[in-house]
């Protein structure tokens, strides 16, 4: 199964129209049942020093942000969509595209979840350029590329009240997942310089904790 590109109905919508609404809802249930938010909380804080800040890449509606923030970790969060309403107030948020984005220099981390697959190839070269510079951690949770996950998720996620929107960018989103090491040589992380470690669960989720070697 190549890695394919196609686009996502939630980029078309605004971010209070009710089919992004309820596809947001779907998101939540998505990554409570895949368990991303649980292994993001729970992988970054061991892997920040004190006084280290890490950034959320597409962080969309802030709330793996502030599921951090209550853990006393600081997070900081980047999306083209605008700040989040009860995004913590000492906590920055910027309203930018990633792939632009010039202040990466701050940050000791970079998280994302459901993120780096949206971009193509070209894209991901480009941002691993912007982040070897600068950061030593990049952790991600993504799809993993593989037809049993959009059959199970075509026949599971409607008995779950997933709307039509889900469906279809679960579908493209998966096409466009990882396997392997695909991510970090997307990313142009080379072994000599760092320690990557990509796995996959039972229930799809695509998995990287790369960390700069000494």
């Amino acid at each position: 199964m190549l890695r394919t590109l196609q686009p996502e109905l939630l980029d078309t919508l605004p971010p209070q129209h009710p089919d992004a609404l309820h596809n947001r809802r779907d998101l939540r249930l998505t990554n409570r049942v895949m368990g991303n938010h649980r292994w993001l909380a729970r992988t970054l804080p061991p892997l920040l020093a004190p006084g280290e800040l890490a950034l959320e890449l597409g962080a969309g509606t802030g709330e793996l942000g502030l599921r951090l923030a209550a853990r006393s970790v600081p997070v900081d969060g980047l999306d083209l969509w605008p700040r989040p309403a009860g995004w913590p107030d000492a906590r920055a948020w910027h309203a930018a595209d990633l792939r632009k984005f010039a202040g990466y220099a701050p940050y000791a981390a970079v998280i994302g979840n459901l993120i780096f697959h949206q971009f193509s190839d070209a894209d991901l070269a480009a941002l691993g350029a912007r982040l070897r510079r600068h950061v030593r951690v990049i952790l991600a949770c993504e799809p993993t590329r593989r037809r049993w996950c959009q059959t199970s998720y075509r026949v599971i996620a409607p008995l779950l009240g997933a709307n039509h929107v889900s469906l279809h960018d679960a579908h493209v989103s998966i096409a466009a997942g990882f396997l392997g090491d695909e991510l970090p040589r997307a990313l142009g992380l080379d072994p000599a310089h760092w320690d990557c470690r990509c796995t996959t669960t039972v229930l799809g989720a695509y998995r990287m904790i790369a960390l700069r070697r000494p």
